[in-house]
């Protein structure tokens, strides 16, 4: 077994934020009302500005990874289409050009961050740049935040241990539909493949970002 203290270089460390549209994660986004008891029961938002805040600070990189934006007119010749995919066609979520498909405010992208290639279904790196992306960039070791636990997250997350790289995920910045999506991907799946599970405070903690201090401390 591997002793040796983990420490993120920030040369060769990502931030990778999955799906942080509207329809995700803001107040009056189509799929909130879905993602809102778990969002609150972990104060998703604010953990996911921490980790924002301290990548950007610590300079490493951060990626965007961002599910494909829905037209009307997807998926009607496809042979196979996946439940989910019948679902986000039919409620058209993420609709191209609409506030729901734009990314939250908080969220925004600067100049020198990377929006990677759209993913069809759940995993940021099937039939995208993603894993191009991260290595012209010399990335080895991703953190990951955002939506949502069971699908995106667990698929892509585990398929770039698959590729090589060293994965962390943030259990308090990254949200669900539920708790047993929570549960199954933290305490059952991510396990088997994760390099590391923090939540916010412990990867804020394990490179070096100073905590606020409680009132009256």
């Amino acid at each position: 077994m591997n002793d040796k203290p983990l420490t993120y270089p920030p040369d060769r460390t990502a931030l990778m934020i999955i799906d942080p549209y509207n329809d995700f994660i803001s107040e009056g986004g189509k799929l909130w009302p879905r993602v809102k008891e778990v969002a609150e029961g972990i104060n998703l938002l604010d953990h996911m500005r921490a980790m924002l805040a301290a990548a950007r600070n610590l300079g490493f990189r951060v990626f965007i990874v961002p599910h494909h934006q829905t037209t009307p007119s997807d998926y009607r010749t496809w042979e196979y289409l996946s439940p989910t995919q019948e679902r986000v066609l039919e409620g058209q979520t993420f609709a191209k050009g609409s506030w729901g498909a734009e990314w939250h405010p908080d969220f925004q992208p600067r100049e020198d961050e990377l929006v990677v290639q759209q993913h069809w279904s759940s995993s940021g790196f099937a039939n995208t740049d993603l894993d191009m992306m991260l290595k012209q960039h010399h990335i080895r070791q991703v953190v990951v935040i955002g939506m949502k636990s069971n699908t995106c997250v667990d698929t892509t997350a585990r398929f770039a241990q698959e590729l090589g790289f060293h994965v962390t995920l943030i259990r308090d910045a990254i949200g669900s539909f539920g708790w047993d999506e929570m549960k199954a991907t933290f305490d059952v799946n991510a396990p088997q493949y994760a390099h590391a599970i923090f939540t916010t405070d412990e990867f804020l903690t394990t490179v070096g970002v100073p905590q606020p201090q409680p009132v009256g401390a």
